[in-house]
Protein backbone atom coordinates (compact mmCIF):
# COMPACT_ATOMS: atom_id res chain seq x y z
CA UNK A 1 0.00 0.00 0.00
CA UNK A 2 1.88 3.70 -0.99
CA UNK A 3 1.58 6.44 1.32
CA UNK A 4 0.00 9.35 0.67
CA UNK A 5 1.89 12.73 -0.05
CA UNK A 6 0.95 14.16 3.79
CA UNK A 7 1.58 10.95 5.34
CA UNK A 8 4.73 10.84 3.49
CA UNK A 9 6.11 14.05 4.28
CA UNK A 10 5.13 14.09 7.60
CA UNK A 11 7.21 11.18 8.44
CA UNK A 12 10.38 12.52 6.34
CA UNK A 13 10.25 15.56 8.13
CA UNK A 14 9.49 14.07 12.07
CA UNK A 15 12.25 14.87 13.71
CA UNK A 16 14.90 12.01 14.01
CA UNK A 17 16.70 9.95 11.88
CA UNK A 18 14.63 10.90 8.64
CA UNK A 19 15.27 14.40 8.76
CA UNK A 20 18.70 13.60 9.77
CA UNK A 21 19.42 11.61 6.83
CA UNK A 22 17.01 14.04 4.27
CA UNK A 23 18.52 16.99 5.45
CA UNK A 24 22.47 15.56 5.30
CA UNK A 25 21.45 13.68 1.75
CA UNK A 26 19.73 17.42 0.33
CA UNK A 27 22.84 19.44 1.82
CA UNK A 28 25.14 17.08 -0.18
CA UNK A 29 23.18 17.65 -3.97
CA UNK A 30 22.66 21.32 -3.44
CA UNK A 31 26.69 21.81 -2.48
CA UNK A 32 27.72 19.73 -4.75
CA UNK A 33 25.70 21.39 -7.34
CA UNK A 34 25.98 24.65 -6.24
CA UNK A 35 29.96 23.89 -6.51
CA UNK A 36 30.25 22.20 -9.79
CA UNK A 37 28.61 25.60 -11.09
CA UNK A 38 31.32 27.54 -9.59
CA UNK A 39 33.94 25.58 -11.60
CA UNK A 40 31.96 24.97 -14.78
CA UNK A 41 30.62 28.48 -15.16
CA UNK A 42 32.99 30.18 -13.26
CA UNK A 43 33.65 33.41 -15.94
CA UNK A 44 29.35 33.41 -15.85
CA UNK A 45 29.26 33.52 -11.92
CA UNK A 46 32.09 36.62 -11.84
CA UNK A 47 30.46 38.58 -14.16
CA UNK A 48 26.63 37.75 -12.30
CA UNK A 49 27.65 38.18 -8.39
CA UNK A 50 31.03 40.31 -9.12
CA UNK A 51 32.83 37.26 -7.47
CA UNK A 52 36.82 37.10 -8.57
CA UNK A 53 37.80 33.96 -10.71
CA UNK A 54 40.83 33.45 -8.38
CA UNK A 55 38.37 33.40 -5.22
CA UNK A 56 35.25 31.44 -7.14
CA UNK A 57 37.45 28.11 -8.45
CA UNK A 58 38.87 27.44 -5.01
CA UNK A 59 34.81 27.82 -3.98
CA UNK A 60 33.48 25.05 -6.14
CA UNK A 61 36.33 23.26 -5.18
CA UNK A 62 35.56 23.28 -1.85
CA UNK A 63 32.09 22.64 -2.04
CA UNK A 64 32.75 20.12 -4.66
CA UNK A 65 34.38 18.29 -1.94
CA UNK A 66 32.35 18.99 0.67
CA UNK A 67 29.59 17.75 -0.50
CA UNK A 68 31.14 14.56 -1.82
CA UNK A 69 31.98 14.16 2.08
CA UNK A 70 28.36 15.10 3.30
CA UNK A 71 26.73 12.40 0.85
CA UNK A 72 29.52 9.86 2.16
CA UNK A 73 27.87 10.76 6.17
CA UNK A 74 24.80 10.90 4.76
CA UNK A 75 24.24 7.63 2.84
CA UNK A 76 25.44 5.53 5.35
CA UNK A 77 23.61 2.48 7.04
CA UNK A 78 24.15 3.76 10.52
CA UNK A 79 24.78 7.72 10.56
CA UNK A 80 27.66 8.51 12.44
CA UNK A 81 27.22 11.00 15.21
CA UNK A 82 30.44 12.84 15.45
CA UNK A 83 30.64 12.43 11.12
CA UNK A 84 27.63 14.80 11.80
CA UNK A 85 28.47 16.55 14.17
CA UNK A 86 31.54 18.14 11.98
CA UNK A 87 28.82 18.49 9.04
CA UNK A 88 26.77 20.77 11.11
CA UNK A 89 30.26 22.77 12.99
CA UNK A 90 31.31 23.22 8.75
CA UNK A 91 27.83 24.48 7.92
CA UNK A 92 28.01 26.70 10.62
CA UNK A 93 31.20 28.19 9.93
CA UNK A 94 30.65 29.10 6.45
CA UNK A 95 27.19 30.88 7.70
CA UNK A 96 29.38 32.90 9.87
CA UNK A 97 32.22 32.70 7.36
CA UNK A 98 30.11 34.39 4.66
CA UNK A 99 27.81 36.81 6.52
CA UNK A 100 31.25 38.51 8.12
CA UNK A 101 33.60 38.01 5.10
CA UNK A 102 30.23 39.99 3.52
CA UNK A 103 29.71 42.66 6.43
CA UNK A 104 33.66 43.45 5.95
CA UNK A 105 33.44 44.08 2.14
CA UNK A 106 36.03 41.65 2.00
CA UNK A 107 34.33 39.49 -1.12
CA UNK A 108 34.21 42.92 -3.30
CA UNK A 109 30.34 41.47 -4.42
CA UNK A 110 27.95 43.73 -6.15
CA UNK A 111 24.58 43.56 -5.20
CA UNK A 112 23.60 40.28 -6.84
CA UNK A 113 26.32 38.44 -5.54
CA UNK A 114 25.30 40.12 -1.72
CA UNK A 115 22.08 38.79 -1.87
CA UNK A 116 23.14 35.34 -3.30
CA UNK A 117 25.49 35.05 -0.23
CA UNK A 118 22.88 36.00 1.90
CA UNK A 119 20.59 33.36 0.74
CA UNK A 120 23.10 31.12 0.69
CA UNK A 121 24.17 31.78 4.06
CA UNK A 122 20.65 30.88 4.62
CA UNK A 123 19.91 27.91 3.14
CA UNK A 124 23.36 26.28 4.66
CA UNK A 125 22.49 27.49 8.02
CA UNK A 126 18.89 25.73 7.89
CA UNK A 127 20.55 22.77 7.05
CA UNK A 128 22.94 23.06 10.13
CA UNK A 129 19.66 23.43 11.90
CA UNK A 130 17.87 20.88 10.50
CA UNK A 131 21.01 18.79 10.76
CA UNK A 132 21.23 19.52 13.92
CA UNK A 133 17.19 18.83 15.15
CA UNK A 134 17.34 16.07 13.49
CA UNK A 135 21.14 14.18 15.61
CA UNK A 136 19.25 15.37 18.44
CA UNK A 137 16.22 13.59 18.83
CA UNK A 138 18.09 10.34 16.56
CA UNK A 139 19.89 9.95 19.73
Amino acid sequence: MNATAPSYLSSVMAPGPQLLRLSLRLDAVVTGVNGLAYLALAGPLESLLGLNTELGIPIGIFLTLYGVAVAIVGTRQTISPAATRVVIAGNAAWTVVSLAALAAGALDLNLVGSIWTVMQAATVGGFAALQYLGLRKAQ
